[in-house]
């Protein structure tokens, strides 16, 4: 027998499913394009459907010419990532939970298994095996590049929508011409706390502000890091040349502060935001003047 000959009888199972998925990649993509996983995805026509599974066909060829079947962060997986993410992302929006969006991947298997066992069904039956478990793997290894990739896009819009929440959730009220304020509710941690302060400080320069209140009537608790977070922001506004003054400090709230020995001596503080906004107002060099309890308003 001739040396190349010997050579390709000799093939791997990993390549030899390489060239199976080369030889069949239009037929693979044909099967595929009428699983529900493309069939929900690619509306638009079934030869976008098709085209789709040929560049995945492209993908998987790739690796198992590389011989990195079980490898996730095989190169021939980089340019389908993006392709992935948005499938998984439309089925997800299509609200299937990720066990649903797993098993529509999981049946893209079965058509491939059963061309290639169509393709090689002259060939002994432990090659046969051999091919069919390097193929399996090769698919599940798929599978989980898909999965990791729609769970990345899944966190990345966690995350906005969060950082969305917390820009609602901290509204930058305007109480009077240079005076603004923020009131804050629920928990103040780090990552709000730098949005509160980015917000309160984009508000003193569209508002020309000269004073800013942060209310922290809604807070439940101070201890030592909101009361950090409190003077980080307090600072901020006084270099933008603005005063900060902080109002809704419970008697909850000022024997915690006393007991945790915290100095907010160089901070203003008042007991309620009406409080806060007569200091403010009163800087300012405007007159509050109570109604008369028979003016004209009153019956």
């Amino acid at each position: 027998m001739p040396e190349h000959e010997s050579a390709g009888a000799l093939e791997s199972p990993t390549h030899a499913v390489r060239d199976f998925l080369r030889r069949r990649r239009e037929q693979i993509a044909q099967r595929w394009a009428d699983e529900p996983l493309f069939r929900t995805v690619f509306t638009v026509s079934r030869d976008e459907a098709v085209e789709a599974g040929k560049l995945l066909v492209d993908a998987l060829a790739q690796v198992a010419d590389a011989e990195r079947v079980e490898d996730p962060d095989a190169a021939g997986f980089t340019e389908v990532r993006e392709q992935l993410a948005r499938m998984g992302a439309a089925r997800t929006r299509a609200g299937l939970s990720t066990t649903q969006v797993s098993a529509e991947l999981a049946a893209l298997t079965r058509p491939v298994e059963n061309l290639l066992v169509a393709d090689l069904e002259q060939e002994p039956s432990e090659r046969l095996r051999a091919c069919a478990t390097t193929l399996s793997v090769l698919m599940g290894t798929l599978r989980l590049v898909a999965m990791q990739t729609a769970l990345t896009e899944v966190q990345a819009l966690i995350d906005r929508q969060r950082l969305q929440l917390l820009e609602v959730a901290t509204p930058v009220i305007k109480l009077w011409d240079g005076i603004v304020a923020v009131p804050l509710i629920g928990t103040l941690d780090s990552a709000r706390s730098q949005v509160v302060m980015e917000t309160l400080l984009n508000a003193v320069v569209d508002q020309h502000a000269r004073f800013a209140i942060l209310d922290i009537t809604g807070v439940p608790t101070v201890d030592s890091l909101v009361a950090q977070h409190l003077m980080k922001t307090v600072a901020a506004a006084r270099l933008m040349g603005a005063e900060c003054v902080v109002s809704g400090i419970r008697p909850a709230i000022a024997q915690t502060i006393v007991h945790l020995g915290l100095d907010l001596g160089t901070v203003k503080t008042r007991a309620s935001l009406a409080d806060a906004l007569g200091y403010c107002l009163h800087e300012l060099g405007a007159n509050i003047v109570n109604a008369a309890p028979d003016g004209p308003g009153r019956r």
